[in-house]
């Protein structure tokens, strides 16, 4: 067999690359999440009553699009986390300004209350349960998201096992906007932060062990 005859037989078997396969698994694996923390608040918290006369306010859809933000930024970091060598550049700052959105959002609120009912928009009637209640609904995202993470070649296992936490307290904090009453951005800039700050933490602690390849 001559040069031209091993490169063509070489070609010929060539397996052509599914580009798209990580971003369904990881889709695959967060709508599962999601649907088990669906379920879980439902039997734990339930809806909450009004949803559908607060879902008619733009101060909803602003909660909803904090973690929604977050989550969607945790995505495009895991592409780059996920492949050795690849630097997170510009990713870390898709995922920080939804935080820092929110905390300006939430101080201008703070700034200009009534000194009297400053604290209890920060504070809220749920501050005591709120990142616990995030916590507990991660608890059907974050394997998922450990999967679908598995399935990428992390070099940097910490800082993988980080951002899978965080996209799936994110995600779990979105199914935890249909049920929390709290719709002050002062709230949801201290506990809902600390929310998801919890299972990235964790993520953190057992990525060397849950990622390891």
């Amino acid at each position: 067999m001559n040069t031209d005859e091993l490169i063509t037989l070489l070609s010929n078997q060539v397996t052509r690359v599914d580009r798209a396969a990580v971003s369904r698994r990881f889709v695959q694996a967060l709508l599962l999440g999601a649907a088990g923390s669906l379920v879980l608040m439902s039997i734990v918290f339930g809806v909450r009553h009004d949803l559908g006369t607060v879902a008619r306010t733009g101060v909803f859809w602003a909660k909803l699009a904090f973690p929604l933000a977050i989550a969607v930024g945790a995505m495009l970091t895991v592409g780059r986390v996920g492949r050795p060598g690849a630097r997170v550049g510009y990713s870390w700052a898709i995922v920080a300004l939804p935080f820092a959105a929110v905390w300006i959002a939430g101080w201008l609120v703070f700034d200009r209350a009534d000194p009297a009912a400053r604290w209890t928009l920060v504070l809220g009637q749920t501050w005591r349960t709120c990142p616990f209640n995030i916590l507990l609904l991660s608890i059907p995202t974050f394997p998922a998201a450990i999967w679908a993470m598995r399935s990428l070649a992390p070099t940097r296992l910490r800082l993988a096992g980080a951002i899978a936490g965080l996209l799936a307290s994110s995600t779990a904090t979105i199914v935890y906007c249909l049920h929390c009453p709290e719709m002050s951005p002062a709230f949801w800039g201290a506990w809902y932060a600390i929310g998801m700050s919890l299972p990235a933490l964790i993520g953190a602690w057992l990525g060397p062990r849950l990622l390891r390849w």
